[in-house]
């Protein structure tokens, strides 16, 4: 039997832990190695920062097994926030395990209490099939739009 999943918001301790996930995503889906001492100065300012994104953690008997970060955009068209689901990242050993469908759900509960909340968004690459089934299971579908960028950090 799985042990029961627990979601809170990150805390200051859990910097390196978020820093780690974030380089072995990143690494993972675009191959990217990011420079250690950036990724950990932006984890560390989002942690300290609740006005630009909220963190939570996912655990299991006390170990953590999952994160993701929620950044905020407004919308004029809608009159309202759409929360963004960033830095999501599973654990490979807990994967399939209902770990980001806790994150995701728990994300939802705190969006839909608000009256100020029109929706959730999330971004993926291209050819990620298994976390699309996983998005498409939880009632989320494409958008239809293409995100472009001009990257120059």
């Amino acid at each position: 039997m799985t042990a029961e999943l627990t979601i809170r918001p990150a805390r200051p301790s859990d910097l390196d832990t978020v820093v780690a996930f974030n380089a072995a995503m990143a690494l993972e889906t675009e191959n990217l190695e990011l420079d250690a001492a950036t990724l950990r100065r932006g984890a560390a300012k989002a942690l300290d920062h609740p006005d630009w994104c909220d963190y939570f953690i996912a655990e299991r008997d006390g170990v953590v097994v999952g994160q993701c970060m929620v950044t905020f955009e407004w919308s004029d068209w809608r009159d309202g926030w759409l929360w963004w689901f960033q830095s999501v990242y599973v654990h490979p050993d807990h994967r399939r395990g209902g770990v980001f469908r806790g994150l995701y759900r728990f994300v939802e509960t705190r969006a839909t209490a608000r009256d100020d909340v029109r929706g959730l968004r999330l971004y993926v690459e291209r050819g990620n099939e298994s976390a699309m089934e996983t998005y498409r299971a939880l009632g989320m579908v494409p958008s239809g739009h293409v995100v472009y960028e001009r990257d120059w950090s």
